[in-house]
């Protein structure tokens, strides 16, 4: 049996969680300001280099806004913030996401799967089709999340095959919480579903045919946002 190493978080870890808690909640209103760096650490009990590396960080995410001269502001996380605030949000709520982050999600990749098969039609190599086939059988996993983790690999080489230099970025940006997405839909339906509509669309990017392929895509992920497949927490 394989155990998870434990790792203590440091202070500002400590520090970036608790403004999360507190921005999430509600407890710090969007728009509201924070108390100066001094009195931030003084009230927490951390030093001035933790509340700033912290606030740094809370900023880079999409949670605060630092005005020279003027202070730093909660910010409003949904219109600024990143893939990172998105797994902020699933930490947050004990690593589920909620009903419109898993739709958002699952159109974004509705997007990016019918291009990269469209794209994959045309550009693919024998090798690359040699590639995909490796992952498809991946997928055929009894432990979900190796299941889960393959068929993310799966997609993200399609996107890789269709030489597109972006697609495979976007795509792996979105890791964490498409594979979280992953886990869930093979826990309530199987990985043989998984394995199957991959493979449909395996064989239309082989055949050259392009709407079939697109077809397959919008149909996995149709039936998952509104469908029979649906994924949304209970």
């Amino acid at each position: 049996m394989n155990f998870t190493k434990l790792k203590a978080p440091t202070l500002k870890e400590l520090f970036v969680r608790e403004l999360e808690s507190m921005i999430l909640s509600g407890r710090l209103k969007i728009g509201e300001k924070l108390p100066s760096e001094r009195v931030l650490a003084e009230k927490m009990q951390v030093s001035r280099a933790v509340v700033n590396g912290g606030i740094t960080e809370l900023a880079r995410k999409g949670f605060l806004e630092v005005k020279p001269r003027s202070g730093v502001y909660v910010l409003d996380y949904r219109r600024y913030g990143t893939v990172d605030t998105l797994l902020s949000i699933m930490n947050y709520n004990g690593g589920h996401l909620g009903r419109d982050e898993i739709q958002s999600i699952l159109e974004i990749k509705m997007i990016v799967d019918k291009l990269a098969v469209e794209l994959s039609v045309d550009r693919h190599t024998k090798e690359d089709i040699s590639t995909l086939e490796e992952c498809l059988n991946e997928i055929r996993n009894d432990n979900i999340e190796e299941a889960a983790d393959a068929a993310f690999t799966f997609y993200h080489e399609i996107a890789m095959t269709s030489q597109n230099t972006l697609l495979p970025l976007i795509y792996r940006s979105f890791r964490v919480p498409v594979s979280h997405l992953w886990v869930r839909f093979i826990q309530k339906y199987g990985c043989e579903v998984v394995y199957n509509s991959a493979k449909n669309i395996l064989m239309a990017l082989k055949d050259h045919d392009k709407e079939r392929a697109v077809e397959g895509v919008e149909k996995a992920i149709s039936a998952t946002i509104s469908g029979s497949k649906e994924i949304y927490e209970p």
